[in-house]
């Protein structure tokens, strides 16, 4: 055999190799999916559905979900992606971009020794979407002078 075909031979077996291994990760995944779903667990579906699993039916594969109080769906059961109660509660993780960023700059900011104090700005200046007690005046007067 020339090395040409030994060198093919051996990357088809180093693929066949992880396509075995990446299937058993993927089934152990799902196993381990299949014992944290269990009825008043938060889950989130493949389509983005958040809700609290209410009861699921293993012979019929189907999953009921509580996404408002009063408001039961169904699904099947494959469709619930992740159990997402866990993840909520885990400290120390950024919930938001804006949030990680300002852990980043903190972190920053203590590295090079200069102590700042954030919580002044934030008597000053709103948070985006906050209502300002000169704006509600303003609105009220302007919704007022709009009916006459």
């Amino acid at each position: 055999m020339d090395p040409l075909t030994i060198g093919m031979l051996a990357i088809l077996a180093v693929l066949i190799f992880f396509m075995f291994r990446n299937s058993r990760k993927r089934k152990a995944q799902m196993e381990e999916l299949r014992t944290q779903i269990v009825p008043g667990a938060e889950v989130m579906t493949n389509f983005g559905l958040y809700g609290t699993l209410v009861s699921i039916d293993e012979t019929t594969k189907v999953a009921e979900l509580e996404v408002a109080p009063g408001n039961i769906v169904r699904v099947h059961s494959q469709t619930i992606a992740k159990v997402v109660g866990d993840e909520a509660g885990t400290p120390g993780e950024p919930r938001s971009v804006e949030e990680a960023m300002a852990i980043a700059n903190r972190e920053a900011a203590e590295r090079d020794g200069v102590v700042r104090d954030d919580s002044s700005s934030d008597l000053t200046e709103p948070e985006f979407g906050e209502r300002v007690d000169g704006d509600a005046k303003s609105s009220t007067e302007s919704a007022k002078k709009a009916s006459e």
